[in-house]
């Protein structure tokens, strides 16, 4: 049976067909790789205020083509087309942030010495790019995805290999072609196909950052810590929501009803579950079933008309669909939803109540259009459940006391959680956005560090003072100069009596 050399990607709302992909092989992967490196030192050298530019004419570039990008997006994914626009949108405004700072935030640092004798030298901390960064992405934002990842990558001035879902790669072909028409240096490569391709990735770029099931990347970690090289993962999520009885209610529901329904549910930092405390459980589950009742879901053309759109694939929808079964037989009751509608993967927005710890729907990730929502008797026991999961990657607290909700989110292992809203976070670029357990490893944005955690850094250490031939602790040994200068560190460093004890230095030194 001859191997297929193409991907057909295919409209999951419709079945049309939206275009096809090469595999790329190994050997393709890696000379690509080659190119990069050749390509990528000449990049780092134009500095950062050279790399600004070609990052505001692609920002510029993105503006001018938001329309072909949403339509494109909206091909492979069959969103709806407000979510459409929303990636070019999120895009744009990441491109403009890290192309205006990263010159501030590369520059050399000079950290005080530690101790009055260290003060001889001027102390400096260089930030150096990984020559290329691999960025391997998951197919629920196929445009901005890439862009959170490899708009860093290049303001950093490294080279970048980026391998998209197999599921969507047509939005990250046309960010490339985007980098192409606008001139700029040949150091942004697209590669497609599927696992084999991205493991080629993993197996020639010098960084790496995935986002993607946990299942991946622990094999990505290990292939990444066998070659040495280092990695950042953002995987799955089970994220919570606690509702505590002071709560505005309303704004509860629809925040949460948003939270857990934005792209279908397919968020990596969708609300997954909701715990409320028992005197407002009834009366919150009913603003929230009727707060998703609300949601028009349907297969958008250019006019935007629906809230809601696809699943991207079957195997999200039989995901989706076990969730809810598996509940409603363990005495789950489905408020509103719980079925496909019969047009291609779209599955009807559901609430779920009287749900538990023993459902799937509860502890695994759904990532579809499910608000399964259980009652707790107080803060405490919503707390305990919230970080009942082997997940940790965002968190919301619902509360009219702030100070109240901020002492809970404290105690949330969670890396983010949002107070009184959802998602604010991941349009926080000055915030890290990392996962803590089994939802990833390392964090993007955070500021500075979104474009530092894709450098090397390198110390440098430069005389100050006229230099000797010889310095005092250099061989031979001498018995006077050792105790002078051990003398010197014990009292730079320590306190009381421990400093001035000259007699334990002279022991010390002459060993008795």
């Amino acid at each position: 049976e001859v191997a297929p050399t193409e991907i057909e990607i295919r409209n999951p709302a419709t079945g049309e067909l939206a275009g096809t992909v090469p595999i790329d092989s190994a050997e393709t992967v890696a000379a690509k790789v080659r190119e990069l490196r050749a390509q990528q030192p000449a990049w780092e050298a134009i500095g950062p205020e050279g790399r600004k530019q070609w990052l505001l004419k692609l920002q510029d570039w993105l503006v001018d083509n938001t329309d072909r990008l949403a339509d494109v997006l909206q091909s492979e994914t069959g969103k709806a087309r407000v979510d459409s626009l929303i990636d070019p949108a999120f895009s744009i405004d990441l491109t403009g942030y890290y192309a205006r700072r990263a010159a501030k935030f590369l520059a050399d640092e000079h950290p005080s010495p530690h101790s009055p004798l260290a003060r001889v030298k001027a102390l400096t901390t260089v930030f150096r790019p990984y020559p290329v960064v691999g960025v391997i992405t998951p197919w629920n934002f196929p445009l901005a995805m890439p862009v959170i990842d490899v708009i860093p990558a290049l303001a950093a001035g490294a080279a970048v290999i980026l391998k998209p879902s197999e599921v969507t790669p047509l939005s990250a072909l046309e960010l490339a072609r985007g980098w192409r028409e606008i001139g700029a240096p040949p150091v942004l490569e697209v590669v497609t196909g599927a696992g084999a391709t991205g493991a080629a990735v993993v197996g020639n770029a010098d960084y790496i950052q995935f986002t993607g099931s946990t299942a991946t990347g622990r094999k990505i970690a290990a292939a990444a810590t066998e070659r040495m090289i280092p990695f950042s993962l953002e995987l799955g999520g089970k994220d919570p929501a606690i509702v505590l009885a002071d709560a505005d209610l309303e704004r509860a529901a629809h925040g949460i009803a948003f939270g857990g329904m934005f792209n279908a549910g397919q968020v990596c930092i969708s609300v997954e579950r909701v715990y409320v405390e028992a005197p407002v459980y009834d009366e919150f589950l009913r603003k929230l079933t009727a707060a998703v009742k609300e949601l028009r879901q349907g297969v958008d053309g250019r006019e935007p008309k629906y809230d809601m759109g696809a699943l991207a694939n079957e195997n999200q929808v039989s995901i989706v669909a076990r969730h809810v079964d598996e509940a409603v037989k363990a005495g789950a009751r489905v408020l509103t939803g719980g079925e496909r509608t019969g047009v291609g993967t779209l599955f009807q927005p559901t609430v779920l109540a009287d749900v538990d710890h023993t459902m799937s729907c509860m502890t695994e990730e759904t990532f579809g259009p499910t608000l399964p929502v259980m009652k707790v008797a107080n803060e405490a026991e919503a707390i305990a459940l919230a970080n009942d999961s082997i997940y940790g990657l965002s968190a919301s607290v619902w509360s009219a006391d702030k100070d109240r909700a901020e002492r809970v989110a404290r105690q949330l292992n969670a890396g983010a959680v949002n107070i009184n809203d959802v998602f604010a976070n991941m349009f926080s670029f000055a915030l890290p956005m990392g996962g803590w357990g089994q939802s990833g490893t390392g964090a993007r944005w955070g500021g500075a560090n979104g474009v530092r955690k894709y450098c090397k850094q390198q110390a440098i250490t430069r005389p100050i003072l006229p230099t000797q031939t010889k310095e005092p602790l250099w061989f031979p040994y001498s018995p006077v100069k050792l105790s002078i200068a051990m003398g010197a560190m014990r009292a730079a460093g320590t306190r009381g009596l421990r400093r001035v004890d000259l007699l334990a230095v002279l022991k010390t030194v002459r060993g008795k």
